[in-house]
């Protein structure tokens, strides 16, 4: 039997052996904590907080600003320093809650916590929502939110997305390593907001140790099972990880729930545990610090709200000054103005590579090659949504199914003439879908 897959994707140089190693460390912030409002999809959250208070670890410092929205908890504690605009990884200039860090990191009291058979399922849910819980492979959605669709009952699996396809990102690797138990009881939990659904593990055939370690770890669990994907990008999308995992297809006008599956990443699971269990609101995530200027790249437990200049210093400096800083992925990532922005609920990574080779290429006219057609997962024509997309041709683009890309950038990482056409048709999108809202 094959390994689990989809059609399309492609085979990048997955850097992952300068980070995969390193075992997780902690990171303590020395500066002062940089809260933006806007961490996931959604409202803002609304700050609690104003100039002058004095806040503990762990204390909530912004509440939900409405159903999709997430609280923000302190890190540290210290002094709010100011309510601002600063900076947050994309270059965006949004209001944040800056604190003064006092280096005693007293406590705040934890949530409420019960055994799990005790709590019913609101409990959960509004404990998930009340830790601030967000999806944290990227997208940031508020995970009490993907918990609650309008039935339930019809949910069949809870798709726990290892694949962690992006390369030179590690975090979630390590997690797996290390925190397995954490992972697993996360998976746990929300199975049991689901009578009738089963869990899935779907980690790439990259990671062996990683799938030795979850079969062994779930060998008791009837509900649980562990699915070897193939390692190809895009491999974690939430549209091609569920085709992988159950044969259901999924397209732009649909959720995943109402194919059956909800998907949540190794770290929205993990921080699911602290939350239910520990009554620990989420304050911290990991964090792949890589590429081939960073002198001593790793992964870090890190601080939300610490500057990204400081888990540069930790990972020993540049070997060489950078031509290009990435939060996130390669692929899927967001290229960086400043080191000086605040670690995010959704910041997975920060890259650093000695050349900017997207810069350097030279664009040019379209050979008509097909390449982009093979490689892309959701089975457009890439080069001529690019092509609608620049002549602003809204209507035709729609018409042809451009609204189905996932802006996984596979076909612009196959294109001979260079064509930016990720960034075309993921421009017509965001056009597209704000002027379907207005509608």
């Amino acid at each position: 039997m094959g390994l689990l897959t989809f059609k399309g994707g492609i085979h990048p140089n997955d850097g992952k052996s300068l980070a995969k190693d390193q075992p997780i460390m902690e990171l303590l912030p020395k500066g002062d904590l940089v809260y933006p409002l806007s961490q996931h999809i959604g409202a803002p959250a609304i700050a609690a907080v104003k100039k002058g208070d004095h806040v503990l670890k762990g204390q909530k410092i912004a509440e939900a600003g409405g159903f999709v929205s997430a609280p923000i908890y302190a890190s540290v504690s210290g002094t709010v320093k100011a309510i601002e605009k600063r900076l947050n990884p994309t270059g965006s200039s949004v209001d944040c809650i800056v604190i003064e860090n006092d280096g005693a990191y007293e406590e705040a009291e934890k949530l409420p916590v019960k055994t799990i058979g005790e709590m019913s399922r609101d409990e959960i849910l509004n404990t998930i929502a009340e830790a601030g819980i967000v999806g944290m492979g990227g997208a940031g959605f508020p995970t009490r939110v993907k918990l609650s669709p309008k039935e339930p009952d019809k949910i069949d699996y809870i798709i726990a997305n290892c694949a962690e396809c992006e390369p030179y990102i590690t975090a979630d690797y390590r997690r797996m390593l290390e925190n397995t138990r954490e992972l697993v009881n996360g998976m746990r939990i929300v199975l049991s907001l689901f009578e009738n659904a089963k869990g899935i593990f779907g980690v790439e055939d990259n990671k062996p140790d990683c799938i030795a370690k979850l079969k062994e770890a779930i060998k008791d669990e009837p509900r649980m099972e562990v699915k070897v994907l193939q390692t190809k990008y895009p491999q974690g999308a939430e549209r091609q990880l569920i085709y992988a995992t159950t044969k259901r297809a999924i397209h732009a006008a649909m959720l995943p729930a109402d194919a059956g599956c909800i998907v949540d990443n190794v770290e929205t699971l993990i921080g699911i545990h602290y939350a239910v269990v520990e009554g620990r609101p989420l304050t911290e995530r990991i964090v792949t610090v890589s590429g081939d200027a960073v002198q001593n790249p790793g992964n870090y437990k890190v601080l939300l709200g610490t500057n990204h200049r400081e888990l540069i210093e930790a990972a020993g400096g540049w070997k060489e000054e950078p031509q290009k800083l990435i939060s996130g992925g390669p692929m899927m990532g967001f290229a960086m103005i400043t080191l000086d922005a605040p670690v995010t609920k959704t910041s997975s990574a920060i890259l650093a590579f000695k050349e900017d080779i997207v810069a350097k290429s030279q664009v040019s006219a379209c050979i008509n090659c097909g390449r982009c057609v093979e490689v892309c997962p959701s089975r457009i024509i890439p080069s001529r949504l690019a092509d609608y997309a620049e002549r602003h041709d809204e209507e035709i683009f729609v018409n042809q199914n451009g609204l189905e890309c996932v802006e996984c950038g596979s076909c612009s990482y196959v294109c001979p003439a260079k064509r930016p056409l990720k960034q075309a048709i993921g421009s017509m999108r965001k056009i597209a879908l704000a002027n379907k809202k207005k509608k």
